[in-house]
């Protein structure tokens, strides 16, 4: 979720205006910004189970790894937050710029980003226990704070960010766009995109699943799933493309027309923020499932794959809570 004030504060720089088309007076990032930061700590922490530092690391609203695609240039590519994503059907407009297929490509490169977090957290939980399924003390402590810098460090840290980054966009998928919404009464229109009324969590972001799949493969399958009247609000950041486009003229925008990042924004209403909030939850829930799953699966020998989970989930895993069972050495039977 992003804030819905207009500027955001680099590292070393003014501030950058991120504005478009006539935009309200522009403001310092300030509560609003932590107060989506802290709907993104709510969610992940109403769908995870996890001690409290290992939560801390994961949750905490200015420093988890789950807003780390808000700080610094992150913030300013789309596909990192499933926006640009926009379309009205011919049966409501008969000349909007983007068709379905030009919406779907930035749909499905926000879920790509999160097919690639998956997998390479996966590969970087190996290194949290060694051949035995002993965890490795070294590389699961948090005894320090991680840094979400997308440099390879302790295992734990670079794990959590791999999790964080991937479950951004999916946090942000139901804030973003129609998908929970109940649309206003009224014409529908760029300013008053339809509202999907969905109650369940989006099968396209089945991302276990495509993880092994070729891109062509998940891309077609997921592509099948996306309801026509699916959108995500266009926002003046770059696109999938690499290209940051500057004319909002026409679209369904972000920040007037879906954006659900805070109670008070406007598409908010008629319940739309509750759902919004109680899908994303619902869906990082199923994506930590998968996850603990895909790890098992791929680290069976000596309970590796559990071992990872519990480093993953404890504040002291070495000492305290994952001991290490070695399996019992099998005798040959003496024959009396």
């Amino acid at each position: 979720m992003r804030a819905s004030t207009y500027v955001r504060r680099l590292p070393g720089t003014a501030l950058v205006s991120l504005a478009c088309g006539a935009c309200p007076t522009l403001r310092p990032p300030g509560p609003a910004q932590a107060f989506s930061g802290g709907n993104h700590e709510k969610i992940t922490h109403g769908a995870l189970k996890w001690e409290p530092r290992s939560l801390l690391a994961m949750a905490d609203s200015r420093d988890g790894a789950i807003v780390a695609d808000d700080q610094g240039d992150y913030f300013k590519l789309g596909t990192l937050h499933c926006d640009n994503a926009d379309h009205l059907g011919s049966r409501f407009t008969s000349a909007y710029p983007r068709t379905r297929d030009e919406a779907n490509t930035e749909l499905l490169a926000c879920i790509r980003g999160s097919v690639a977090r998956l997998r390479a957290a996966v590969r970087y939980a190996d290194g949290l226990v060694d051949s035995q399924g002993k965890v490795i003390a070294r590389r699961s402590d948090l005894g320090s704070p991680c840094t979400w810098n997308g440099r390879a460090g302790r295992a734990k840290c670079t794990v959590l960010e791999q999790l964080g980054r991937g479950w951004h966009p999916i946090e942000d998928f139901y804030s973003h766009s129609n998908w929970p919404d109940k649309a206003d009464a009224g014409p529908i229109g760029t300013a008053s995109p339809p509202g999907l009324n969905r109650t369940g969590i989006a099968p396209f972001l089945d991302i276990r699943r495509y993880s092994p799949m070729n891109d062509a493969e998940w891309t077609k399958e997921a592509a099948g799933l996306i309801p026509e009247d699916l959108a995500t609000g266009r926002y003046p950041d770059f696109e999938s493309t690499g290209i940051k486009p500057t004319d909002c003229a026409g679209r369904i925008e972000h920040n007037r027309a879906l954006n659900k990042d805070t109670e008070a924004a406007e598409r908010s209403k008629n319940g739309n923020f509750q759902r919004a909030t109680g899908l994303a939850t619902q869906d990082i829930a199923r994506q930590w499932k998968d996850f603990t799953a895909e790890l098992i699966a791929t680290y069976p020998d000596n309970g590796r794959g559990q071992q990872m989970v519990c480093a993953l989930t404890h504040d002291t895993p070495a000492t305290t809570s994952c001991p290490h069972r070695p399996r019992a050495e099998t005798r040959p039977a003496v024959r009396p």
